[in-house]
């Protein structure tokens, strides 16, 4: 990990184990710590390039007893060749309208955000969420945090990413679309798009949480080449193992 110079004394917990959302049959528990304070966003992004993740005001990273199948990945926006598929998605999407805005909930993204979760993660802790709870998620943020909206020409809102940034790279913290649009890849669109804005404000990566290979959810992520997994020592490339 990045050395850090803190202001003051820092904390990390391990949370209880609780069935995992990815694996079945399997326990999850994270290693925590709290980003606060005046540093904040230098804590987030040593941790960041340590394999943490940021959700609200905390950094966390999966500390599972014997399971080591989430995979930190971030792409390298420089090197990075979409596939035909991926083509397709940019060609299917090229009249949406992507808008940068505040990191501010409103109830159009609820809206969608609450399609998004009954369609495609049912029964998961995220479908129970209001919208206090879903503008905590978005609002939440000790650090340079800003959503993506992506609109069709009629103005609706179809897609939108929740995004952080850092001196070398975007993570995308999360992202929902419209469940009705399935042949549209917009799931993927988005990170294209990600990718883009990354190279064109000079950033090199572009992080997009754990890969895992068991997990049809997660598994996606190895098709964006090349891509890098966090490891014993340290970012290393990772093959898409569907090749």
């Amino acid at each position: 990990m990045d050395q850090v110079s803190l202001q003051r004394p820092h904390f990390f917990f391990t949370t209880a184990p609780l069935p995992c959302p990815y694996i079945a049959g399997r326990l999850e528990r994270k290693i925590v710590t709290e980003l606060a304070g005046a540093d904040a966003e230098q804590l987030h992004e040593a941790l960041s390039r340590a394999g943490f993740r940021r959700s609200h005001s905390i950094a966390y990273a999966p500390a599972c007893p014997g399971c080591t199948s989430c995979v930190p990945v971030r792409i390298v926006a420089g090197r990075f060749e979409p596939t035909r598929t991926m083509r397709r998605a940019q060609r299917q999407n090229r009249r949406l309208v992507a808008n940068r805005v505040a990191a501010r909930a409103t109830a159009e993204q609820y809206r969608l955000f609450a399609r998004y979760q009954e369609a495609r993660h049912s029964g998961g802790d995220m479908a129970l969420m209001g919208f206090y709870d879903y503008r905590s998620m978005v609002e939440d943020s000790p650090v340079d945090t800003f959503v993506v909206e992506f609109r069709d020409l009629e103005g609706t809102l179809r897609a939108a990413v929740l995004t952080d940034r850092m001196s070398d790279g975007l993570s995308a913290v999360y992202s929902f679309y419209e469940p009705d649009s399935p042949s549209t890849s917009l799931g993927t669109y988005m990170v294209l798009w990600l990718i883009e804005e990354a190279l064109r404000l000079g950033l090199p990566y572009v992080y997009l949480g754990y890969w895992i290979a068991e997990s049809e959810k997660m598994s996606y992520k190895a098709r964006f080449q090349p891509l890098e997994a966090f490891g014993p020592q340290g970012w290393l490339p990772l093959r898409d193992p569907g090749k």
